[in-house]
């Protein structure tokens, strides 16, 4: 069991591993009501980062190297059965760079990397990513225009104020995303982008192509940067239908597995 986890996943019985990486001060209630909506053919595994909800006591990682290397470190066991990555802005940023970081260690990969409203990453950061520095109004001012900043917490100062150290953490992580590997997986990118979205546009996501050296798209959803929770059902609709392709793989490399381990 791992602290990145609130349940251990049970990697034994073929179904297709799905890893869920948050948005910027988000946690993992981000993928509350998944597993209900997407089925028994795929384990839905939200990942709770460090400093947030049920962690809000430990320390934030705000260098993305060691984040990932600690995410490895805890989840290596995990990642060890078939898997996806899914990743929505900076969760994208999170789930790419630990391919990448076991990719350079000879470690399994995932079937493929889902990625969600994020630009590629040789592309500048949004100035949003350095409003870590600005004061709380401003920082405050540039999320509600994402729509990042749900009205209930606009009109509670006292869970603002436990919320915006988290998002500092988050976007200093962000601005040190240069040092990320760009090596092309061999895996298979899908992209998610929301039509709407003020943060990221859909060219800039389209550039994650460059990053396989297998098949990639990019889905254009409804909503905005915050199309995940704006437009839940149909987005999800869409995820189903790129999870189905490698529900049937995994199942398959499951049995193999169970097999070779004498289980």
């Amino acid at each position: 069991m791992t602290r990145y986890l609130r349940r251990g996943g049970t990697g034994h019985d073929g179904r297709l591993r799905m890893f869920c990486f948050p948005y910027a001060g988000g946690g993992a209630s981000a993928y509350a009501g998944w597993q209900r909506r997407l089925g028994a053919e795929v384990e839905v595994l939200p990942v709770q980062l460090p400093g947030r909800e049920g962690r809000m006591a430990e320390p934030r990682f705000t260098d993305l190297s060691a984040l990932v290397a600690d995410l490895d470190r805890e989840l290596g066991e995990e990642l060890d059965r078939p898997h996806v990555l899914y990743g929505h802005s900076m969760g994208a940023l999170v789930a790419f760079a630990l391919a990448q970081h076991r990719r350079a260690r000879g470690e399994r990969l995932p079937l493929a990397l889902l990625l969600g409203a994020h630009r590629a990453p040789h592309l500048p950061a949004p100035p949003i990513t350095r409003c870590y520095r600005a004061d709380d109004r401003e920082l405050v001012r540039g999320l509600a225009v994402l729509g990042g900043l749900p009205r209930v917490l606009l009109d509670r100062p006292d869970w603002l104020a436990a919320l915006l150290p988290v998002v500092r953490g988050d976007l200093m992580l962000c601005d040190g995303a240069g040092s990320v590997d760009r090596t092309p997986l061999p895996i298979p990118v899908h992209t998610f982008a929301g039509v709407d979205d003020r943060l990221v546009t859909v060219p800039e996501i389209r550039e994650w192509s460059l990053y396989s050296t297998r098949d990639s798209e990019t889905l254009v959803v409804p909503g905005g940067h915050f199309f995940i929770r704006e437009q839940e059902n149909v987005f999800l609709d869409r995820l189903s239908d790129v999870l189905s392709r490698y529900a049937e793989t995994a199942g398959l490399l499951g049995m193999d597995l169970v097999g070779a381990s004498g289980d």
